[in-house]
């Protein structure tokens, strides 16, 4: 606003360091999942007495160990946001993959010497640690990601998380087979220590910080984001935030979308187990071909969606909403199909399971970037915020499950679950379809004008004086 408008020019190089940061972003992501969900597999053999080192864990201690995580992740998702925004999502990045390596090697001694309420003091320090992570994402992707390839680049960030529960479940099965239920907790303990060893090297906050940037791809990413001397921090309009409606909307979508992802997330490995009788191993590939799916195509998503944009074919509002209800209402959807599916037809559940994951992969290209479309300067905050909230419903979701299924052999009492988060979805993402814009907010645009005010009011001042 009042800003002339710079000519961007792409550097000539395919593959710059930009891209570097992202993919080292894409497998802070895989490992921060693959650290959470690894507990879903785990489980599973922790309480098979074929196994050595076992606990006898009800259904119910199991849904409290499986929610713990999330009993610490949502404390620090506004001040992740917050502190993003001051001091660089890196280092916030490089703090939570390595506090969540670190547990994750320790967890398994922590089991066998202090049961399962040492089990969830463990989970609960990794969610803790965990909270910087999706805020820290959305500031490092409104520094790095140029306008041009926010919407390729950020799903190419977020498509990390689909990878590393993919990698993880298909893995666990195996690793606990052959090398005992710990190893699937060294396993991801020792890869982490491994990431944050080459981010500590090579991640940067910003373009303007980098040591490895050339100044042709560092000028583009600052003429595109308009960040040209720098990416100033202004104050969090609060009152401004909670009295929008948009944002409000956003909120509830994103409590909509952790509601049915972390259902199935935390469930799946048992309503493979408990309902189709399939054997370690194959749960854990099984339960994986789902976020392959998703992996897969959150790809052509992403690219559509900036192709679209770029031929101006509709808004950027129009094409965040109907990616999102291909996130949404596909899912609701295939989910009433999932719970008719007869007990023991493990081909058409598994199918099902794989179409309603898969097509969640638009909302990635849907509400997960209208915080960077409304407000700029402050998405790491607005994620931060809409996050928190969003993952008190992950605590509840699978505690819901757990008080739902009495008999984890009951395919009725699995499709009151299922009905619940298709309920949930649609409502969500119908509120997200009346309410949501990806307009760029007043309150984001008037800190600035104020900034550039006050600043230019000084400058008189000091004129004045001078004269």
């Amino acid at each position: 606003m009042g800003v002339p408008e710079r000519e961007v020019k792409k550097p000539k190089a395919v593959f710059g360091i930009r891209h570097v940061q992202c993919v080292l972003l894409f497998f802070a992501l895989m490992l921060a999942f693959s650290l959470r969900v690894n507990m879903s597999m785990a489980i599973v053999a922790m309480t098979d007495p074929s196994y050595d080192n076992t606990f006898n864990w009800s259904m119910q201690i199991q849904s409290v160990i499986l929610s713990s995580f999330f009993w610490g992740y949502v404390i620090l998702q506004v001040p992740g946001g917050l502190l993003a925004e001051r001091i660089g999502g890196s280092t916030l990045v490089l703090i939570s993959i390595s506090v969540n390596s670190v547990v994750s090697l320790v967890l398994p001694t922590a089991a066998t010497y202090g049961g399962w309420q040492a089990v969830c003091a463990c989970r609960v320090l990794q969610g803790l640690s965990q909270g910087f992570i999706y805020p820290c994402m959305h500031n490092l992707i409104g520094k790095w990601a140029p306008l041009e390839e926010k919407s390729r680049l950020g799903t190419l960030i977020y498509a990390g998380a689909q990878l590393g529960t993919a990698v993880q479940l298909m893995i666990a099965g195996f690793l606990a087979d052959y090398w005992g239920w710990e190893s699937i907790f060294y396993v991801m303990g020792t890869c982490g220590i491994v990431w944050v060893a080459i981010y500590a090297f090579i991640g940067a906050a910003s373009p303007q910080v980098s040591k490895m940037i050339s100044d042709e791809e560092r000028l583009y990413i600052q003429n595109s984001l308009g960040h040209v001397g720098g990416h100033k921090t202004y104050p969090t309009p609060w009152k401004s935030l909670f009295t929008s409606i948009p944002f409000l909307s956003l909120i509830l979508v994103h409590c909509a979308q952790n509601w049915g992802f972390w259902t199935l997330m935390t469930e799946i490995p048992s309503y493979m187990s408990q309902v189709l009788g399939v054997d370690i191993k194959a749960n854990g590939v099984m339960s994986a071909l789902p976020y392959i799916a998703m992996y897969l195509l959150s790809f052509p998503v992403g690219f559509i969606s900036d192709f679209v944009l770029a031929k101006g074919w509709m808004s950027t509002s129009v094409a965040r909403k109907i990616s999102n209800s291909i996130g949404h209402f596909g899912p609701a959807i295939s989910l009433i199909g999932l719970a008719y599916v007869p007990a023991g037809n493990i081909t058409l559940a598994v199918a099902l399971l794989s179409i309603v994951v898969g097509l969640n992969a638009g909302h990635y290209t849907g509400f997960m970037l209208v915080h960077l479309d409304m407000s700029p300067n402050f998405a790491g905050t607005m994620m931060g915020v809409t996050n928190g909230l969003a993952n008190l419903v992950s605590i509840i979701a699978p505690l819901a499950a757990g008080a739902i299924i009495k008999d984890e052999t009951d395919a009725g009492e699995w499709r009151k679950v299922f009905y619940l988060a298709s309920f949930i979805y649609i409502v969500g993402n119908t509120l997200f379809l009346i309410f949501g814009t990806s307009e760029r907010q007043s309150w984001n645009e008037s800190i600035e004008k104020e900034s550039i005010e006050n600043a230019t009011e000084s400058t008189s001042e000091k004129t004045e004086k001078a004269i």
